[in-house]
């Protein structure tokens, strides 16, 4: 949305990230308590870094249980069905106690754990269609596990957040949470792409309109050498030949899953079964960029 067409902005820090909503009609306080309280209870679901939420009470189930999640994970769980089936189990919800092993858990310990801990871990790794049983809104588990939404979760929350600025009535926004956000009207927004190796630059820019752009990259959470946040769940190891990928769909949560999905599994595979544009850059700075990418990659690039 061009500064032309804002006249509000409504910002706030949730779920261990700035947000910025930009509206063309100011939120009254009622709509704004209303946001803060609906990512308020997404992040009491889904969080593993509070002790309160469902997912760390699934954590912490020596025998496991069975366990009762808001219908919005109906869509979020069907969508992970989706990304695991694409990347053949590289992008999985369990991910989670491998991430802690390496040190990104609720502590924040940024430590990994011995060697001799994460094998045998790996040897009895949970897997999401094995491991967890669903019916509708229900999980059933046999043994503790950690849950991970971290794949497409911040874009599944933009979703339900531009949803209720649906119902109240705003044509015209973005939902910006640090990276993932989704645009409404008629104007398009122009939006540059980090640079993944300098983030002072940009690599290009992308024009989003009427729909959702979500990046990720190895350089936003990183705390050693080769450690940060994204896992391929078959090995527990951190990718390392793509470093950044940005993708525009109709949907965040969509967008936002595919964009880590792009770090184990090339475009043309998944535009079998999912409709986007993206553009991915490879560790040794090749970026490639989909034929009708809504945007510029300064340099060019090459088809995926």
């Amino acid at each position: 949305m061009s500064p032309a067409e804002t006249t509000s902005r409504f910002a706030f820090d949730a779920i261990g990230t700035h947000w910025q909503i930009e509206t063309e009609a100011p939120l009254d306080q009622d709509l704004q308590q209303h946001i803060l309280d609906r990512t308020e209870r997404f992040d009491a679901a889904y969080s593993r870094f509070r002790p309160d939420s469902l997912v760390s009470q699934i954590a912490s189930a020596p025998e496991g249980g069975r366990f009762v999640f808001p219908d919005d994970s109906l869509a979020l769980f069907d969508l992970y069905d989706r990304l695991y089936a694409a990347t053949d189990g590289a992008v999985d919800p369990l991910v989670g106690r491998d991430l802690e092993l390496l040190g990104y858990d609720a502590a924040y310990t940024l430590r990994p754990a011995p060697g001799t801990v994460r094998a045998q871990h790996a040897r009895d790794r949970p897997h999401w269609p094995a491991d967890v049983d669903r019916d509708g809104p229900q999980v059933l588990t046999r043994r503790p596990m950690v849950i991970d939404v971290g794949a497409a979760g911040k874009g599944y929350l933009v979703d339900l957040l531009s949803a209720v600025l649906d119902k109240a009535g705003h044509t015209g926004f973005v939902v910006d949470a640090s990276g993932d956000l989704l645009h409404r009207g008629p104007r398009a927004t122009r939006v540059g792409l980090e640079n993944p190796f300098d983030a002072r630059q940009v690599i290009g820019v992308a024009e989003v309109r009427d729909g959702a752009l979500c990046a990720s990259g190895v350089n936003r959470r990183a705390w050693g050498e080769g450690l940060h946040h994204v896992l391929d769940a078959r090995t527990g190891v951190p990718v390392d030949r793509v470093v950044a990928t940005w993708v525009l769909a109709e949907r965040a949560a969509l967008a936002d899953g595919l964009a880590t999905a792009l770090f184990f599994t090339g475009a043309d595979r998944l535009a079998r079964s999912f409709d986007f544009t993206c553009v991915r850059v490879r560790s040794d700075g090749r970026a490639e960029v989909s034929p009708d990418f809504p945007g510029e990659v300064f340099g060019g690039g090459t088809a995926p």
